[in-house]
């Protein structure tokens, strides 16, 4: 029976500018899926990323509110300065609680907010960074039984928080970014075969 998945969480950092230009501008419009992102950023930055994804993108970016319903088909990226949660009754929240992982927002404090509210109707993405944010996080992702993308090191322009997330946890899929958005459909629509595997897996 194909699973059903609710929601796709994705952490980036270093070179994820154009990394999230590259895979959120290969998703269709009718891609069914919310899609909530950390990406590390500064926190006296503007709302200019999802101003500049929203413009190049087919799906609606949005910078995440307090309160805001998780709606289908819809991006959410994280304020500047302020982790990003999902609440248990399907809303997102945000909070200026302390640095995690060395950040704010945190990929750790999504992933494990976001497990905690969907399980194993989780997908989990790790993409392009210069640290080990989110390593924690994916862990819990696969612990409630979601599914766990991670972009192959060899791919990203800074390879660190794809390394530390394979090193610590594995991943069921480890692939080329140009890849990812394919997959993404796949998972969403029930047609990819999904093998839960160890450490390093591809």
């Amino acid at each position: 029976m194909a699973r059903l998945f609710k929601a796709v969480v994705v952490g980036v950092s270093t070179g994820g500018v154009l990394a999230l230009q590259k895979l959120l501008g290969q998703l269709p419009a009718d891609f069914h899926l919310p899609i909530l992102i950390v990406q590390h950023i500064g926190p006296d930055a503007g709302g200019g990323l999802a101003k500049l994804l929203d413009e190049r993108c087919a799906l609606r970016v949005k910078e995440a509110d307090e309160q805001d319903a998780i709606l289908p088909g819809t991006v959410y990226l994280a304020p500047p300065n302020y982790h990003l949660l999902v609440e248990r009754e399907g809303c997102l929240s945000l909070s200026a609680d302390p640095y995690v992982s060395f950040a704010r927002p945190s990929v750790d404090v999504l992933f494990e907010s976001a497990a905690a509210a969907f399980g194993p109707q989780l997908i989990g993405v790790v993409l392009t960074g210069a640290n080990f944010d989110g390593s924690r996080g994916l862990m819990t992702i696969k612990q409630k039984g979601g599914v766990a993308i991670v972009q192959d090191p060899a791919d990203a322009e800074a390879r660190q928080m794809p390394q530390a997330a394979i090193a610590a946890t594995g991943a069921d899929y480890v692939l080329a970014l140009d890849g990812m958005a394919a997959l993404l459909q796949k998972l969403a629509s029930g047609c990819a075969a999904i093998a839960h595997k160890g450490k390093g897996a591809r």
